[in-house]
């Protein structure tokens, strides 16, 4: 009867209200979506006022959706082998003009709050194409081009400083959009930002700029600048370079330079330290040495220890030495006049660190000093540290903690501030010769012939690294790489991201191992383009991954060029 047909009419409308309603959600979700991801690229102050003015000019169509079907009056869909179909009633046009008025009024009185929660639930009684008359309306006007409407609004900078975010794979992909787009990229100069963005922040990058033509890009200068053209091709070379120095350090494949040292009494160089122009060395025969990094020729003798010199450390103004005759010395830079020497350790300075005022230095009387330097004539004693029972053979320091190892096979922590004992790191099995400690990690060499990397918070040793035959004498460390040089002779580089990953094989993670000296290795510094070490051979050796020449090359090794110092 009618009442059967009335129930089977209500059954199926709310079957097909179900369906509608989850394809709305969808469509729903969909467009709000891209809408918040559109405002993302307004300036802040603005996305409201926006997101408002977008729903409000269309608001009559809500009101009317709600005032239309809040007695729902279209036909369900009826049962049958048809299609389903709807259609509703169309109100007079003088009324519908009325009820859109007084709601448009009544809108605009409302907070912005209650407009979006009466926006939100008219759309909650909306139909599945309501949503999609709705999409398509707003659809063209949220996914404007800002990039090309800032600049017609006088707003340049803030389109240049939004694409100045992009990585060079995404600058390129842009410059690609649209001729606007690529006009913003050329006359705000993004490819020259990248580069400098990059040189500010990466190592490598502030190297290659320092030591190729680069550098004159970032300086003031009163020539006319290049085009953004010049720097938009300038940045692949640059990678090119940085490609072919990681495969350099891979394969082993360097340029070596030897300086013959030529000790007067007894051979070797027991410590050095590097910049662009110079290098100072320590030598077993009490000299320092300071040699041209360009010519690698020997500058300046200071003279005045009267024992070997065993370490050094120097800055802009002086050099800090420690000897095997118990002293400190401090060296004017520029002069080499001796402006200080420290009498305190009973036995052989074995090694010292300084820096912001404060430095440190060890002994073989078991002891370590702390010392305030005021000014390179104004240095005095702050603390003795003692807890090792043997030789204290390596500290180093930053504002958190001060690191010692010793011959006594452990690794002390000390607090820098108040010099108070921290913990003990114990896991070599013999006396630990050299350690560097940075930020968390410590990593350290012992007479085991293994390398140790420990977490100084926790007090864990990370990872155990074997390959030298013997003492392991020296070593470095920076982001990528770990440097080590032995009493074998050899220096093995190794790769610290895959040692620090307990998951990485053993047999990864020596990188390549360097031989070319024919004693112990005593010291080495390291940087992103070259490797400087020291060895009782009397050499200075200078292993350069940059310059690298392509004629008669073997991998791992490479010609030299020898350069000898006569002692006058």
């Amino acid at each position: 009867g009618e009442g059967g047909v009335r129930r089977a009419s209500e059954r199926a409308r709310e079957k097909w209200l179900a369906r509608l309603t989850g394809r709305a959600l969808l469509c729903i979700a969909g467009s709000l979506s891209r809408f918040h991801v559109s405002c993302l690229f307004l300036p802040l102050e603005t996305t409201a006022e926006t997101f408002f003015f977008l729903v409000s000019s269309n608001i009559f169509i809500y009101l009317f959706f709600l005032l239309r079907f809040s007695q729902p009056t279209f036909i369900c869909p009826q049962v049958s082998n048809g299609p389903l179909t709807g259609s509703r009633k169309r109100p007079s046009e003088g009324n519908y003009e009325k009820e859109k008025d007084v709601c448009i009024q009544l809108f605009d009185q409302w907070s912005e709050a209650d407009q979006v929660e009466f926006v939100e639930h008219l759309i909650s009684r909306m139909c599945h194409y309501q949503h999609g008359h709705i999409n398509s309306y707003l659809k063209p006007m949220l996914q404007r081009d800002f990039i090309t409407a800032l600049p017609a609004q006088g707003l340049d900078h803030i389109a240049e400083n939004i694409l100045s975010f992009l990585d060079a794979r995404s600058l390129c992909s842009a410059e690609l959009v649209c001729k606007e787009w690529q006009r913003v990229i050329s006359e705000g100069m993004l490819w020259k930002k990248l580069i400098e963005r990059m040189v500010r922040t990466d190592p490598l990058w502030k190297g290659l700029s320092e030591r190729h033509q680069e550098k004159y890009l970032f300086k003031n200068r009163t020539t006319e600048v290049p085009p953004n053209s010049y720097y938009r091709s300038l940045y692949p070379k640059i990678i090119q370079d940085i490609e072919t120095i990681e495969a350099n350090w891979r394969c082993g494949r360097h340029n070596l330079q030897r300086i013959q040292c030529r000790s007067e009494n007894s051979k070797g160089v027991y410590c050095l330290q590097y910049d662009d122009e110079k290098i100072i060395s320590g030598l077993r025969d009490n000299s320092i040495k300071i040699w041209d990094k360009q010519t690698l020729e020997c500058l300046k003798i200071l003279t005045g220890h009267t024992g070997s010199v065993l370490c050094l450390q120097y800055d802009e103004r002086v050099i800090v030495t420690g000897s095997s005759d118990s002293t400190v010395r401090v060296w004017d830079v520029n002069s080499g006049e001796v402006l200080n020497t420290l009498i305190h350790h009973n036995e052989a300075v074995l090694h010292l660190r300084f820096c912001n005022g404060l430095m440190v230095t060890c002994s073989k009387d078991r002891s370590i000093a702390v010392w305030d330097m005021a000014s390179p004539t104004d240095i005095s004693l702050r603390r003795v540290l003692v807890g090792h029972r043997a030789a204290v053979n390596v500290v180093d320091f930053d504002d958190k903690y001060i690191v010692s190892a010793s011959g006594d096979r452990t690794i002390k922590v000390w607090s820098t501030s108040t010099c108070e004992f921290v913990r003990t790191l114990n896991g070599h099995k013999r006396g630990i010769a050299c350690l560097q400690y940075r930020d968390r990690l410590v990593v350290s060499g012992s007479s085991d012939n293994t390398i140790r990397l420990w977490d100084i918070e926790c007090g864990a040793c990370l990872r155990v690294l074997e390959g030298h035959e013997e003492l392991v004498r020296c070593i470095r460390f920076d982001n990528k790489r770990i440097v080590s040089g032995a009493y074998d002779g050899k220096i093995k580089v190794w790769d610290l991201q895959a040692a620090l990953d307990p998951r990485a094989p053993a047999s990864t993670l020596c990188l390549r191992t360097l031989v070319e000296h024919s004693g112990r290795v005593f010291r080495l510094q390291f940087d992103e383009f070259q490797i400087i070490s020291s060895s009782h051979d009397d050499t200075i050796l200078i292993w350069d991954f940059l310059n690298v020449s392509t004629n008669g090359q073997t991998e791992g090794r490479s010609p030299s060029r020898t350069y000898t110092y006569i002692s006058r």
